[in-house]
């Protein structure tokens, strides 16, 4: 480890050794740079049984090609004894028949996607009977890419295994992967918001469902005019911009307005005058991917419907320039898939924002389900 430049323990790390020691099966969630991956290969390197098994005792899932590539220069990188055999199993251009003849000849740890991981197996090339630990990492980019049903499949393929997540956020869909092969496993949580905290406006966080949600919520915080006299709704693309225009539209007509092209609809500076100037309209609805900086200073508040791509565009609208800017109230919403996003928006400024509770009048839409389970329904 010090060879390696790890001078000590991370409190995440200070935490799990013990605990992973002892053999439980752990939820680790924490921000990035807490040490997770790091802990996770040392904790898998510990438990390698140095024999001529040619079944894997570790596997180790990962979202993509690259987070498994990292994870495998860290194997190598951390083992101090010859003969560690190790084998990253992704779509990366190579058969599943290679594949499945380089499992027979035997290895330690496979390093795998989940569905790489699932089709490898089915095709009796991966053998689960001697995995003794079972690794889930970045399990929230994993839920994200839609990887669940491969995961959860050979999780419960094991026999009798440690199970290691780590995650930077928890939530319903993740909760409900885990529970299905370790309904007792032990949640670990830190948090490192950093050392410096930025000035910021207040920020109000909503957690919702899904996007149909966030829609019926936009509609319901609109109702407020006092407190909506002049907002900004911010979009990541022209076609969600155009989306909550319609929805919004049908109730508040005129006090809805759509950010246009600029050849279309005059310079960006000019529209927002106009509608800074319009005695009726309250909202102007603005993608993010048809514009470039945007002054928010001068505006009582903005809505942040979707979590913009680049982390310094969020920034640069919530931070307090100077001591004379008013008052701003800035609201963002967020969806389960979302949620590692605020968590580094949260690290990068050094505070936490505010969960408010979802207001009782407000429909939650129900996500769709599948084709034998009916229609999509929605719920007060």
């Amino acid at each position: 480890m010090i060879r390696n430049g790890y001078t000590g323990a991370t409190e995440l790390q200070q935490i799990l050794w013990p605990r992973l020691h002892g053999g439980q099966d752990i939820v680790a969630l924490g921000p990035e740079g807490c040490g997770k991956t790091t802990t996770a290969v040392l904790a898998a390197l510990n438990k390698i049984k140095y024999t001529e098994e040619i079944a894997p005792q570790i596997l180790y899932l990962v979202p993509d090609i690259e987070s498994g590539e990292a994870v495998i220069d860290l194997f190598h990188q951390f083992n101090y004894r010859h003969g560690l055999r190790i084998l990253g199993v992704f779509a990366d251009g190579s058969s599943l028949d290679q594949q499945v003849l380089e499992l027979t000849d035997g290895v330690d740890v496979v390093v795998a996607t989940p569905d790489r991981a699932r089709a490898v197996y089915l095709k009796l090339g991966l053998n689960l009977n001697k995995i003794s630990f079972f690794v889930i990492d970045d399990v929230e980019e994993i839920v994200k890419k839609g990887l669940t049903l491969p995961t959860s499949e050979l999780a419960r393929g094991i026999k009798k295994s440690q199970f290691l997540v780590c995650s930077t956020v928890l939530h319903d869909r993740i909760e409900n992967l885990f529970e299905q092969f370790m309904p007792l496993a032990n949640i670990i949580e830190v948090e490192d918001l950093g050392e410096n905290e930025l000035n910021t406006t207040e920020q109000l966080l909503y957690h919702v469902p899904n996007f149909g949600t966030k829609l019926y919520l936009a509609h319901l915080l609109m109702a407020d005019a006092e407190v909506f006299e002049k907002v900004l709704i911010f979009t990541n693309s022209q076609y969600t911009a155009q989306t909550v225009f319609n929805n919004l539209s049908k109730d508040y007509d005129d006090a809805v307005k759509l950010l246009q092209a600029t050849e279309t609809g005059g310079t960006m500076a000019e529209q927002l005058n106009s509608f800074k100037l319009s005695p009726k309209q309250r909202a102007l609805i603005i993608a993010n991917e048809t514009v470039e900086d945007v002054d928010v200073s001068t505006f009582p508040s903005i809505i942040h419907f979707d979590i913009p791509e680049q982390e310094e565009t969020y920034l640069q609208r919530v931070t307090i320039l100077n001591a004379q800017q008013q008052e701003q109230l800035s609201i963002i919403f967020c969806t389960d898939l979302e949620l590692s996003q605020i968590k580094k928006l949260e690290q990068a400024q050094g505070k936490k924002m505010q969960l408010m509770e979802l207001p009782e009048d407000l429909y939650i839409v129900k996500d769709k389900p599948k084709a034998s389970e009916g229609n999509d329904e929605r719920k007060k």
